[in-house]
């Protein structure tokens, strides 16, 4: 009980923290894979810019309540459509980020302008602008994403697949932090992009535990109870 009360906690102040940071608006949703065939998802009511626990609810991958009193969110399917086919992931992220949002409206993709987007791999993008509010769309979302850990959705937002919770933030900051610096750096020049040996050996310089943990600290120390 203890682990999954702690699990609840790290999600909520995950998504607390991607909308102190404006990559979570009053929509989006993160979730936490637990056993085969369950998640910790936060619920499609709940106000994401006050978050608490009891807004953790725990669904299966088709949607029904396990634990909890509100509904999940209608785009669970992207959630669950993941989790059956990638069981290496534990956290998935869907959210609703300003800059990667605009660079894929006007269909220029997110690069490797800065040192943190080496450990984001292949960004793939997702062409089609909808809810994805169903299994039949999530599926072609995940065959779009495929291996890889971040998808873009046209005029959408991005989802984010990782190892667990803290990784899938991390990778959600980082996308947002490219997408701004590109965006920014693009009104006065060309930005340049890193060679692909440079986001080889970077990425596996920035991808350590404890570096992340430290993207992870920084922001949990602006949230205020």
């Amino acid at each position: 009980m203890l682990e999954i009360l702690e699990r609840k906690q790290m999600l909520a102040d995950a998504i607390l923290m991607m909308e102190r940071a404006g990559i979570i608006d009053f929509n989006g949703h993160v979730s936490v894979r637990v056993g085969e065939s369950h998640m910790l998802i936060n619920s499609g009511k709940s106000v994401r810019s006050a978050l608490t626990v009891d807004d953790i609810v725990t669904i299966d991958f088709e949607g029904r309540l396990v634990e909890g009193d509100a509904p999940p969110p209608m785009e669970f399917h992207i959630h669950a459509e993941i989790y059956r086919r990638r069981r290496e992931v534990g956290a998935v992220a869907h959210t609703h980020p300003l800059w990667s949002t605009l660079l894929g409206m006007v269909g220029k993709p997110v690069l490797p302008v800065i040192m943190q987007a080496a450990v984001l791999g292949e960004i793939r993008e997702f062409p089609t602008t909808a809810s994805i509010n169903n299994r039949q769309l999530a599926a072609e979302l995940a065959d779009v994403l495929g291996d890889a850990r971040v998808a873009v959705l046209k005029s959408h937002g991005a989802v984010v697949a990782a190892e667990g919770i803290l990784e899938a933030f991390v990778l959600a900051v980082y996308l947002e932090e490219t997408a701004q610096r590109q965006y920014l750096a693009s009104q006065i020049g060309t930005p340049a992009v890193l060679a692909p040996e440079q986001v080889k050996a970077i990425g596996r310089n920035l991808w350590k535990p404890n570096l992340l943990q430290k993207v992870w600290d920084y922001h949990r120390a602006k949230l205020v109870y």
